[in-house]
């Protein structure tokens, strides 16, 4: 028997894992994994796998990489705030921070290609716009288990591991984000090639739920406040269920956190929906030229077109829950306030955890999050410059190039040809 069972919150129907990504009776609500064990007891185990007991997994990896919560105080001080805590996902071995690849992506991407190997089969497909395509590459690299990466022809300089590997192929495509997901869906057609899953994927959701984990057990309750700039969503999701769990096990709290969801201005769907009341994302509205917003983003990571907003279970039901905020922020404002953090705390962030910082410097001077508030801003990269001067690291060359989506089903066949190869 699994330590977890899967549940569907929309007909409340228990699943057997297959590697299940939906509700086979067609619900429109992301699975979620029930754990057999309501208590939090952290492993004798490296990084993220010590928090195993809640993620999707039987076994682990011997890997480094886990989120690491520490309190602030040079930035605290700076910005008027007397509690606020720092989850740090990236590359900063003087904090214990050991994520190669300086991305919270590498969370996600561990259990992922564990819960794999142990329910499903086949080589996992991932789309990514870069951060999530370096964390696969890089798990690939560890763990001698090929993937499958397609990203925005833009995105490939971002591709890089810090161990040599012949086990991940990447796949460019011209184009957005968005660009590079249809092309991988349309290679998951081809038996042998299964999609990652993006939100749907429980693996993906509760790794990254570990960054509230790793709070809760440094603070000692639940923070009143989350911080996190967002592209899918799925971050912000994962706090929430995250905080229901540890709210479950009594000793932590019983108040879930509010979430500060930012996005990074002009591409900004999930903001202009959350703030008109709209549950649905009206692409006319929302994203207007999105392509030529996408384009115009310091931080694009951020920019998916397709986020899991108005699913049951998704990103609006996650704002209503814990009377949550989102936040448009401009690029200058994000360059200035990763600045800022960085001459506070002596560590470089990526755009996006720079726009996180830019959204928790608004919210505290708009007064909705207080200077005694216990606050955890999520920095979901960082520490470039660290992992340059001191690892070795390895840009990861295209396998395959597509002038658009449209050519992946032609590329299929040396796709799998190329897994054949490798597996």
């Amino acid at each position: 028997m699994r330590p977890y069972q899967l549940i569907c919150p929309g007909c409340g129907a228990v699943l057997e894992d297959h590697y299940t990504l939906a509700c086979p009776s067609g619900c429109r609500a992301l699975v979620r994994a029930d754990y057999r064990k309501k208590r939090l007891d952290l492993r004798d185990e490296p990084g993220i796998f010590r928090f195993a007991d809640w993620l999707p997994v039987e076994g682990t990896l011997p890997a480094e990489a886990g989120p690491v919560t520490y309190r602030s105080t040079a930035f605290a001080r700076e910005i008027g705030l007397e509690n606020l805590w720092i989850g740090f996902s990236g590359y900063w071995p003087e904090h214990g921070a050991r994520i190669t690849t300086c991305s919270f992506k590498e969370l996600e991407a561990l259990p992922t290609v564990v819960r794999m190997r142990e329910t499903g089969s086949g080589t996992l497909v991932v789309a990514s716009a870069g951060n999530t395509g370096r964390a696969f590459c890089q798990t690939a690299a560890v763990t001698g288990i090929p993937v499958v990466v397609v990203v925005p022809t833009g995105g490939r300089d971002r591709i890089w591991t810090a161990e040599p590997t012949d086990r991940a192929c990447l796949i460019t495509v011209d184009g957005d984000y968005s660009d590079a997901i249809a092309a991988a869906d349309t290679l998951c057609n081809t038996p042998g090639l299964v999609p990652e899953g993006g939100a749907r994927n429980v693996a993906r959701r509760d790794g990254m739920g570990t960054v509230m984990l790793d709070a809760a057990v440094s603070i000692g309750r639940v923070p009143e406040h989350y911080v996190q700039a967002v592209g899918s969503g799925t971050g912000g999701i994962a706090a929430w269920e995250a905080a229901m769990r540890l709210i479950g096990d009594g000793r932590f709290g019983s108040a879930l956190p509010r979430l500060h969801l930012a996005q990074n201005i002009p591409f900004i769907p999930m903001v202009r929906a959350w703030q008109a009341g709209r549950r649905e994302i009206v692409p006319e509205i929302d994203m207007p030229d999105a392509r030529r917003s996408i384009a115009a983003v310091s931080a694009d990571v951020l920019t998916n077109r397709n986020p899991p907003y108005a699913i049951g279970g998704g990103v609006y039901d996650a704002l209503t829950a814990t009377d949550g905020r989102m936040y448009g922020v401009e690029n200058r404002a994000a360059e200035e306030a990763g600045r800022h953090f960085t001459g506070a705390e002596g560590i470089d962030l990526d755009p996006a955890a720079a726009v996180a910082v830019a959204a928790l410097l608004e919210a505290v001077e708009s007064g909705a999050i207080s200077p005694g508030d216990c606050t955890l801003l999520n920095i979901t990269g960082g520490g470039y410059r660290r992992a340059e001067e001191s690892l070795d690291l390895r840009v990861v060359e295209p396998s395959f190039r597509l002038r658009s989506p449209d050519g992946a089903a032609a590329c299929a066949r040396d796709v799998l040809g190329w897994v054949n190869e490798h597996a």
